[in-house]
């Protein structure tokens, strides 16, 4: 498959996030299953979403957003995100900068995805509880954080990774650096059970 190709068939584009160090892929907010839900919860970490606002309210932004979207039903877009991401030098890959999960045919595919980049390490965050009943059967090189969903809320004890949002004592040390990853790759790190991000 041609690069050209592949962008084509994921709807054209993958994100570059500034802060972090390798490629993600972002889909629209607006579709969260479950975050659409909690931006109506006040206290919760999606009630002022940042993938809402800035610059992801761009009509460019949010077209290519739905564009992608669009594509996970294409028959091809496991092959050719597995061509885009293996043709990337970074060896990490974030799921969805923006947006989340859409139902088990969407993460049985990022699964295939995962399979076909052996040499990538994948993290997604996710607030899809449902998805719990699926990770023990994800690909060794995707490490799955469940999101808690409310500000300071402690880690679920039933899932092996989180992520949580705190309003101190964060432990990403993104703030500290310039607001980037830098060398830090916890997010990816199976070994460290929860990451706090500090509330912004």
């Amino acid at each position: 498959m041609k690069t050209d190709e592949a962008f084509k068939i994921i709807g054209g584009s993958l994100s570059k996030p500034g802060k972090m160090p390798g490629w993600s892929i972002g889909i629209p907010a607006k579709e969260c299953k479950t975050g659409s839900k909690l931006r109506k919860i006040k206290n919760s970490v999606c009630y002022d979403c940042y993938a809402l606002k800035g610059c992801y309210v761009f009509k460019v932004v949010q077209d290519a957003q739905y564009r992608r979207l669009k594509a996970i039903k294409d028959p091809q877009w496991v092959l050719a995100m597995a061509h885009l991401i293996n043709s990337k030098k970074p060896d990490v890959f974030r799921w969805h900068d923006s947006g989340d999960v859409q139902d088990l045919d969407h993460l049985n595919k990022i699964y295939e995805v995962c399979k076909l980049t052996p040499d990538k390490r994948h993290w997604m965050p996710t607030r899809e509880a449902w998805i719990r009943d699926h990770v023990k059967r994800a690909p060794d090189n995707l490490i799955i954080r469940f999101s808690m969903p409310m500000i300071d809320q402690e880690p679920a004890g039933s899932w092996s990774h989180t992520s949580t949002v705190v309003t101190s004592g964060a432990s990403c040390p993104a703030p500290d650096q310039g607001n980037e990853c830098k060398d830090c790759r916890n997010c990816w790190n199976k070994e460290i059970k929860n990451i706090s991000y500090g509330q912004h």
